[in-house]
């Protein structure tokens, strides 16, 4: 009696010190393990898993009932990861432009991408391949100068005392013993993730089928930190992330959050699917892209790898038109903060730290001089970013005797407009107003 006294009061303990160490870190602090992510700009989501043997929904299909969850298992006769290459990977994201990468090491189907220790069920032990996909990227990954980032479903709908297993079917109810059950084991695959890979980024997945007291979310989090104090953790972990992920939706508006990343897709799928061809196109790509940064967050792109570990090539093909894209306005992409709004130009636009440098995207071939309203800061120069050719401007509307400041027009020359999205820098004398 006196040893469960005794853990009752520990788990007080570290579950209040947990909540007290969530709310109250300080602002400093939690810049400083922001930082890159603020300049990171681009990363590359990998959704890498069974269901590409089927070319089916990842999880979801046996969880809607569109296969059973025998047959969705089966898929891992068949998960060959013959043509697994991590270096190939790690060079295709750098080359596309990536600061960082994403990859599922375990989705709401329980499968582990990795050799965990807590049960059988992952690709090393089940698997055709028999390989760990996880730890070759991380390596891959970390060679090409990215950061780490690791998905983790917090479901697990193959766990036998996971509580829920299909839309139609639970496990059971209001049972603590079974569910602290699973949390051990949950527990005991964040121990290894954390202390195999150490991840400089965790992305959780699959929050909302409990609330941040069922999972433990501040316990967890002060664990991760504990293991890294540098890390950093997406809002899928009921109120315990550092940024927002809104979800293949652009912001219309600047989110309230100073850290976001819109997570997408390039077609419909995150996974890989054959039959489906609804590729957004890289120009398509690169204007939801320049959105993004300017509203001042970032793009987590996805890919969906066949089973064998090749990419398809559409999606290749994308990643490398992107790549020629980002490397050229490199400039105006990282490191940059938010622009200025859309009632002053319109188009996405960044800035530069110091505020001395404004980046206009111009998404279509200018009908004339493009314009910029209410500046009130003097142009030293202007110049298209990427090839460095000057361009002329000229305010207009400006009385010599009003504070009016004016409209900024900029000439840009037809022969140095870009084939996706053009950009041009204005330096400027004094920090942007």
């Amino acid at each position: 009696m006196k040893r469960i006294f005794l853990f009752f009061i520990l788990s007080l303990v570290f579950g209040f010190s947990s909540f007290v160490f969530s709310q109250t870190e300080d602002v400093q602090e939690k810049e400083s393990r922001m930082s890159w992510f603020a300049d990171a700009k681009l990363g590359i989501f990998v959704h890498y898993g069974i269901y590409a043997v089927d070319g089916i929904d990842e999880s979801w299909s046996f969880y809607n009932g569109k296969i059973s969850h025998e047959n969705y298992l089966k898929q891992l006769k068949g998960f060959t990861s013959k043509k697994f290459d991590a270096v190939k990977w790690a060079e295709l994201f750098e080359e596309a432009g990536a600061k960082y990468a994403v990859l599922t090491s375990k989705h709401h189907d329980g499968v582990a991408m990795y050799d965990t220790k807590m049960n059988d069920l992952s690709v090393v032990k089940k698997s055709a391949g028999k390989k760990d996909i996880v730890e070759p990227f991380c390596k891959a990954v970390r060679d090409k100068g990215m950061k780490v980032g690791i998905y983790y479903s917090l479901i697990d709908w193959s766990h036998p005392d996971y509580p829920n297993f299909t839309k139609e079917k639970k496990r059971y109810e209001n049972d603590t013993i079974r569910w602290n059950k699973f949390l051990g084991f949950m527990n005991g695959q964040l121990d290894e993730i954390a202390t195999r890979f150490k991840p400089d980024l965790w992305w959780f997945d699959g929050d909302w089928e409990a609330d941040a007291k069922g999972w433990g979310a501040p316990q967890i989090k002060q664990k991760l930190l504990t293991y890294n104090p540098g890390v950093i953790v997406n809002s899928r972990l009921q109120g315990y992330g550092d940024y927002d992920t809104p979800e293949n939706g652009v912001p219309i508006t600047k989110p309230t959050s100073p850290w976001w990343e819109l997570c997408m897709t390039m077609n419909d799928a995150w996974g890989y699917q054959p039959t489906d061809k609804n590729y957004k196109t890289p120009n398509q790509v690169i204007r939801i892209f320049a959105d993004c940064i300017g509203l001042g967050g970032n793009m987590l792109l996805d890919i969906g790898p066949k089973e064998d570990g090749t990419i398809p090539g559409e999606q290749v093909a994308i990643l490398k038109e992107l790549g020629r894209w980002t490397h050229k306005h490199a400039d105006a992409i990282y490191g940059t903060r938010t622009g200025i709004p859309r009632d002053w130009y319109s188009g996405p636009s960044t800035r530069s730290k110091d505020g001395k440098k404004l980046y206009l995207f111009i998404e279509h071939k200018p009908n004339g001089p493009i314009v910029v309203k209410g500046l009130k800061n003097k142009v030293a120069t202007a110049w298209v970013v990427g090839t460095g050719v000057t361009i002329n401007t000229q305010v207009m509307m400006k009385p010599w005797w009003s504070s009016n400041p004016g409209q900024l027009y900029i000439d840009v020359p037809e022969d140095q407009v870009d084939p996706q999205v053009t950009v041009v820098c204005l330096t400027l004398e004094t920090a942007l107003e």
